[in-house]
């Protein structure tokens, strides 16, 4: 019996438990990691109190069904900012956020960053947008006591000075780190983290359930193209768009290549910023044969890859749900993370770089990997199995990080507080 005095212990209480990131933002790769890491929540921490910290969290509260807060106070924040009074409401913002985050971590005995590339910049990025929020979710751990796990998460070598000190704090700054592949980690150190005793685990989604067997053959001649609104990376913003004219010319050839061929194609995106691409790819080529998927989940691009015979795709979880599918699949490769995932999965000589996507060499690349289609499926199955392995470590490593004195009950509860 606990007497009036006693403040109750971490026992008395139920885990509290809050995700945090770009979630629920149109994303869905982001919102696949959150998937994966709430579903290990619900099944072994099924008592916890869980909620989250997200850019989108209309999208979040609806679709997940837990409590959410945004992750801005200034509702602008990721739109280009021109006139004087838009400046001061994100200069104000960058001050607000510091307080909402602090306060919201502190309700929490632990606060997950589920995977995604949080600690790169592979893509353009400011770095007083979500590298700054990332550093302030670290530092406020870190001040109220809060433990902030980064977990599976991607990371690339950041060249500009302000992006790279913000995400290199953030990580010293967080009380566990573990990474989706060997170059996330090496990445790190190269930047000066001590990642001694980080490991490298799987990329999150990997762990997300394949989509079920059986049903109707696959049909071979059925190609999925996954696009993307890419514009290079962060050193790469004073030539973006002559990079994305040429990404988006040599992808749209490739694709009439395939339909003067007589092949179905399937044109998939990964954000809702690649729809301009998927309708310029329509218009242009204009063939009945050609048509865009609505993939709103990592769920529904692993059930459109599992029915094709093959894949090109560009973004990475594009890729992770293709390989996941089993299906023999081409990289367009944007990054070194993208060229990491292939080679690990046994694919390695089907890379064709997004910056000069050649489409009489991406055809040729295309007809070999159908060529070895039948070899590579069980190599894929293989590998699949492995990733599975590596997953299953990393939330074991997670109990000391989630439960130290925390029971586990038996229904899901979730924080009733909003905002």
């Amino acid at each position: 019996m606990t007497s009036p005095r006693e403040k109750p212990s971490r026992r008395q209480r139920p885990l509290r438990v809050g995700l945090f990131g770009l979630l629920g933002s149109g994303n869905v790769g982001n919102d696949g990691s959150l998937e994966a890491v709430l579903g290990h929540l619900r099944a072994e921490y099924s008592g916890a109190v869980v909620d989250a910290m997200c850019g989108g969290p209309e999208e979040v509260r609806a679709r997940f069904g837990i409590p959410t807060t945004r992750l801005n106070w200034y509702s602008g924040e990721y739109r280009t900012a021109s006139r004087a009074g838009a400046i001061l409401a994100k200069a104000a913002g960058k001050v607000v956020d510091a307080v909402r985050t602090a306060a919201w971590v502190r309700r929490h005995d632990v606060v997950i960053v589920p995977g995604t590339g949080v600690l790169e910049a592979t893509l353009p990025l400011r770095p007083w947008g979500f590298p700054y929020s990332l550093f302030l979710l670290c530092a406020a751990g870190r001040l109220t006591g809060t433990r902030v796990a980064l977990v599976g998460v991607g990371a690339a070598t950041i060249g500009r000075r302000a992006t790279r000190t913000l995400t290199c704090w953030s990580a010293r700054l967080a009380a566990y780190r573990s990474f989706r592949d060997d170059l996330s980690r090496d990445a790190m150190r190269t930047m000066g983290v001590d990642t001694s005793r980080d490991e490298v685990y799987e990329d999150l989604a990997f762990s997300l359930p394949a989509p079920a067997a059986g049903g109707a053959p696959v049909p071979r001649d059925t190609v999925c193209v996954g696009v993307m609104a890419f514009y290079g990376g962060n050193d790469d913003r004073a030539r973006g768009d002559e990079i994305h004219r040429r990404y988006l010319d040599g992808t749209t050839r490739f694709v009439r290549a395939l339909a003067e061929e007589g092949r179905r194609v399937r044109l998939l995106t990964g954000d809702d910023i690649d729809r301009p691409v998927v309708e310029a790819i329509l218009d242009a080529v204009d063939s009945p044969l050609v048509t865009a998927a609505e993939t709103d989940s990592l769920a529904d691009l692993m059930r459109e890859t599992a029915a094709a015979g093959t894949v090109v795709a560009t973004r990475y979880h594009n890729l992770v749900c293709a390989l996941k599918a089993g299906t023999p699949t081409l990289a367009l490769s944007y990054s070194a993370k993208s060229d990491t995932l292939m080679a690990r999965m046994g694919l390695a000589a089907f890379r064709h770089s997004a910056r000069e996507v050649d489409p009489d060499r991406l055809l040729e690349q295309f007809r070999e990997l159908e060529k070895r289609s039948a070899q590579l499926r069980p190599v894929l199955a293989e590998r699949n199995a492995a990733a599975a392995r590596r997953l299953e470590r990393q939330f074991t490593a997670l109990i000391p990080v989630l439960s130290p004195g925390a029971g586990r009950t038996d229904a899901v509860t979730t924080r009733q507080e909003t905002s």
